[in-house]
Formats: structure tokens, C-alpha cells, sequence
């Protein structure tokens, strides 16, 4: 399970060192994608292809199925960490989640089965932004569980 909130920044060739804690679950390697809001899913390659196995049941003749496995596929990156635990971001995945080379401060967050990779800005806008409505979302998404 991936808990925790990370600051790390990318170094000069677009290279993210992992939190050490992430690192044992993503040493087998990993698939970075798009993700939702202009973050970067960062999934263990095992969970990715759980993933994929159960997208791969999702009938051709429907358009929203395939739209969204055109843009989770072509834009994703495999990936093994190298002994220091980085791993290359590619540019494309880089300009999408806006760590350019003029802000390269972001946010690692755990969200359970995967990791997302956030621009520190867009995160921490994000992060305001939905702390106000926490409690009420608690009330729609998990109502009776906690």
C-alpha cells in the first residue's frame, strides 16, 4: 500500500529519485501514465497489468473505452528503477503534468495502489482546493465505512 506525501524534485534529466519507501513495491518495475487532473500514475508493474487485463474486457464498441485506453496506453512508460531508485519521466509525461524545466519541485503522493507524481504547484492547488469539501465527500463516497 503506497501512504505518504513526498517533496522531492526531478533532477537536470528529468529523472525522479523514488521515496525510499515506495522503492521495494517498484524495484520489479513500474508503467508511469497519464493520470487524471494533470498528475502522473505511477503504478507497480503487476498492478498495471491487473489493470490492463480487466480494460482488455471492455467491449471495442464502446467509444469511452476506447477513448480512455488510447490515452492511458500512449502516453505510458515502463520503467525499472536503477540501484539509486530514479527513474526517467519521459518529456512528454514531463510537459503533460507541467515539470518543466523551469519548476521541477513536485509532489509524490501514495494512493494506495499507486503513486501520483504532481507538480508541486498544481498539487498544492488541488490540496486546497478539495480540503474544503473533505468532509462532505466523506458523507457521498463512503457512506457507512468510517
Amino acid at each position: 500500500m503506497f501512504l505518504g506525501t513526498y517533496e522531492p524534485r526531478l533532477d537536470d534529466k528529468g529523472r525522479l529519485i523514488l521515496p525510499a519507501r515506495f522503492r521495494d513495491e517498484l524495484a520489479e518495475g513500474l508503467v508511469i501514465t497519464k493520470g487524471q487532473e494533470r498528475c502522473l500514475y505511477v503504478w507497480p508493474i503487476a498492478e498495471f497489468t491487473r489493470i490492463a487485463e480487466q480494460l482488455g474486457r471492455a467491449p471495442v464498441t464502446s467509444k469511452a473505452a476506447r477513448d480512455y485506453m488510447r490515452v492511458l496506453y500512449a502516453g505510458a512508460s515502463d520503467a525499472v528503477p536503477d540501484k539509486q531508485g530514479r527513474v526517467l519521466v519521459p518529456q512528454p509525461l514531463r510537459d503533460y503534468a507541467g515539470l518543466d524545466r523551469d519548476s521541477r519541485d513536485c509532489v509524490v503522493i501514495g494512493t494506495n495502489t499507486r503513486v501520483e507524481l504532481w507538480a508541486a504547484q498544481t498539487w498544492h492547488d488541488y490540496l486546497a482546493e478539495q480540503e474544503r469539501s473533505f468532509a462532505v465527500l466523506s458523507e457521498e463516497v463512503l457512506p457507512g465505512l468510517i
